[in-house]
Parts: structure tokens; C-alpha cells; sequence
């Protein structure tokens, strides 16, 4: 999808509220399913956010609670990936620097034996 339907879309997303934004979700999910080549993203956070934002609906919750909640999730998620992002930092630093091990040992002298003859 090129950019520019992109923005149209968001602009006419943008003036509806909750519940006929759900509607149009749930439009959207109903073209995905039957027509879309790319698969919904695949992370386990993401199947879960879908989880319980699909069970949230079933059960007739207020608009209110669950717009509340997937903004709780969604930020949960951008903590998770900062945490992700920052743990593979650690990790490339670590296998950038060279361990203390690798440099070659310092020689020692060896002291006269006194038992030799």
C-alpha cells in the first residue's frame, strides 16, 4: 500500500470514534482474512494483544475499557522492545571486547635449582 492511501485512510480513521472505528476493524480484519497475501504480524505479544482485545469485545466490554487496556499493552510492548533493544546491545558490546584471557602470558624466570649437583 503506498503512502499516500496510507494517510488517506489514517485521516478518515482519525474522525470516527471508538465504536465505529471498531466497526471498521473489524471490516478490515474480515478483508485480511479473505483477501491480504501478508500475514498479521506474528510475535507473541502481538497474538496476545490480539487475544485479549478479541475477547474484551466478545464479552461487551465499554469502548472506554478497552481502547484503556490496548494503550496499556501497547505500551508494555515499547518497554519490552526497549528492553530487547538493550539487552542485544549488552550483548554486541560484549563480543566486541576483547576478553583479558587472549593476551599472551608474561614469562617468568625460573629460579636456579639448588638440588642439582
Amino acid at each position: 500500500m503506498d503512502d499516500f492511501l496510507k494517510k488517506r485512510l489514517t485521516r478518515l480513521l482519525e474522525s470516527l470514534d471508538d465504536e465505529k472505528g471498531y466497526q471498521a476493524l473489524d471490516y478490515l480484519e474480515f478483508l485480511t482474512s479473505k483477501y491480504a497475501e501478508r500475514g498479521q504480524p506474528d510475535g507473541l505479544f502481538a497474538k496476545i494483544t490480539s487475544t485479549v482485545e478479541n475477547t474484551m469485545r466478545a464479552g461487551k466490554l465499554p469502548i472506554q475499557a478497552i481502547s484503556g487496556t490496548m494503550n496499556l499493552m501497547d505500551s508494555a510492548a515499547k518497554v519490552m522492545r526497549g528492553l530487547a533493544a538493550a539487552g542485544e546491545a549488552v550483548v554486541e558490546e560484549a563480543l566486541r571486547e576483547e576478553p583479558s584471557e587472549s593476551k599472551p602470558p608474561t614469562e617468568t624466570k625460573s629460579l636456579p635449582d639448588s638440588t642439582r649437583p
